[in-house]
């Protein structure tokens, strides 16, 4: 089974090239133009054992919020388009990753619904010079177009760069879990409707 996507996005506003293997080692070689973007993506595909390549041009010197939007879409794309019909799958996916002080839970049902649930509030959401909270744009831009329900849960943190790091972590382990082919299903959805 091939699950493999490549995605080529182009707009006013960003020109994204994204390759993804599902089935890789967690290898990734990504440059986006925002290195805290490239850090977290990199932490995805380690912990979600996928490869991942990306390369971004977007208008940064605007800000970051539409780099940081179309890599969620263009990410989102791409597992959709790698997953296909989504038979044999185990469909759900849970982890709790903690970093330091913070905790972070993620959850995902790969159900063709998408449902967005971001439950992660800031006292102080700068990274150096990112800000944290356009992580919710990325997110829900992966969620549209990839059709999962997602809830992102922060349970504990107080340090902007920990929380991120907590939360992209947990997002690579939940894919994980939810993408791994399950024998017992052989080609079919983990549905009782039969279909996802």
């Amino acid at each position: 089974m091939n699950r493999t996507a490549t995605i080529e996005r182009k707009t006013r506003e960003t020109d994204i090239r994204l390759k993804l293997d599902l089935d890789g080692r967690g290898a990734s070689s990504i440059d986006t133009g925002i290195p805290f973007m490239d850090h977290m993506l990199s932490l995805t595909a380690a912990h979600g054992f996928m490869d991942i390549e990306v390369s971004a041009q977007g208008d940064i010197d605007v800000d970051h919020h539409h780099t940081v939007e179309d890599l969620g879409i263009c990410l989102g794309m791409a597992i959709h388009n790698a997953l296909d019909a989504k038979a044999g799958i185990r469909r759900y996916g849970t982890a709790l990753v903690p970093m330091d002080e913070a905790l972070a839970r993620v959850v995902l049902d790969i159900s063709n619904r998408p449902f967005f649930g971001y439950r992660v509030h800031l006292t102080h959401s700068r990274a150096g010079n990112f800000d944290v909270n356009l992580l919710r744009e990325f997110f829900r831009g992966l969620i549209t177009h990839a059709g999962f329900t997602l809830h992102i849960d922060l349970l504990q943190g107080e340090e902007a760069h920990h929380i991120a790091e907590s939360v992209f972590k947990a997002f690579g382990r939940a894919m994980d879990q939810a993408t791994t082919p399950e024998d017992r299903l052989g080609d079919l959805p983990l549905s009782t409707k039969g279909s996802l």
